[in-house]
């Protein structure tokens, strides 16, 4: 629950949710750039083994400089770390990353922006409760917008069904991992435990791209100093200053306002991708986003109506990007 003993100027929490808006929508295009020379997992296991490293070294320098000492993570937290990990980084991010191989950015943001309605789906369903109308009406939306960018058109850019199926399976991923992340022990700090379970994702996702033999025959001269650079800003400000900044936001502010990182990320990863990437937007694909984002716009601005103001996990809000 968002924090009532001191109120955050509002510069403070305007810079927070500029950073999170434009950095986790823009970190979509930095995965495109990281793909073109570099193999796709391993690049993303470096990326979350490096920034989970980072954030405990960090987590325990500034616990000893306050004279306390960072939890020992027990068996039960690494067993949950590593379920999590692979379910939200290796099932999650490694679907995105792989599915941006064929698919524009601005598609793969809009399909995973349907996270939030499975989440809700697979709520209900290990509450054993009916889900309600909004879920079954956003779950359909979803759907249906997905179904709009499937479906040839005459004159319109097929778009890889294999890089879409990729995507769609990495949000469901997602949305298993985060739901299991709110119902099973970890440790008391949320940035330890999203340190271990980046550390534990971003092994997951080194051990199998090693196995799909991404390290055969790579040849580290045609790694471009782009996709090097995209890997750099993906783990500081992806993966480390964005995520500092939610964690604040999620202590300091209403939770509906935090919640709508959910459907801005999708429309700043879209805006960039056309801007940056010249990817086409299409008029099927203009129809697609307002019906996805306009279904998890209504989910999440309902949810603090139809659940009490509990603090939502980690794992539950950041993007599988």
């Amino acid at each position: 629950m968002a924090s009532t003993a001191t109120a955050p100027a509002r510069w403070q929490v305007a810079t927070a949710l500029g950073i999170v808006y434009v950095v986790w929508g823009s970190t979509y295009l930095g995965i495109a750039v990281m793909v073109e020379t570099l193999p796709p997992l391993v690049a993303a296991g470096v990326r979350y083994t490096t920034a989970g490293i980072i954030l405990l070294v960090l987590l325990i320098a500034w616990n000893r400089l306050r004279g306390q000492r960072l939890e020992r993570p027990t068996r039960i937290h690494w067993r949950n770390s590593v379920i999590i990990g692979a379910l939200l980084l290796l099932g999650g991010n490694g679907g995105v990353v792989l599915g941006e191989q064929y698919i524009a950015t601005g598609i793969a943001a809009l399909v995973v922006a349907t996270s939030p309605i499975w989440m809700a789906l697979f709520e209900a369903i290990v509450a054993r409760e009916r889900p309600g109308w909004l879920t079954i009406a956003g779950l359909v939306a979803g759907t249906t917008g997905v179904a709009i960018l499937v479906v040839p058109l005459e004159g319109a850019t097929t778009i890889h069904p294999l890089g879409l199926a990729l995507v769609a399976m990495a949000a469901i991923t997602w949305s298993i991992g985060a739901v299991y992340a709110k119902r099973v022990e970890l440790p008391k700090s949320p940035f330890q435990g999203a340190g271990l379970e980046m550390l534990c994702g971003g092994a997951a996702l080194l051990a199998v791209g090693v196995l799909r033999g991404e390290l055969l025959n790579v040849d580290v001269g045609a790694f471009s100093t782009e996709s090097l650079v995209a890997v750099l800003y993906l783990i500081v400000f992806g993966s480390l200053i964005a995520f500092t900044a939610y964690i604040w936001l999620l202590h300091h502010v209403p939770i509906g306002t935090v919640s709508s990182t959910a459907y801005v990320n999708p429309i700043v990863a879209v805006a960039l991708g056309v801007i940056i990437l010249n990817e086409p937007m299409e008029p099927r694909t203009w129809l697609a986003a307002a019906i996805i984002i306009g279904a998890v716009v209504a989910m999440v601005t309902d949810r603090p109506r139809a659940v009490s103001e509990a603090e939502p996990s980690v794992e539950t809000e950041t993007r599988t990007a």
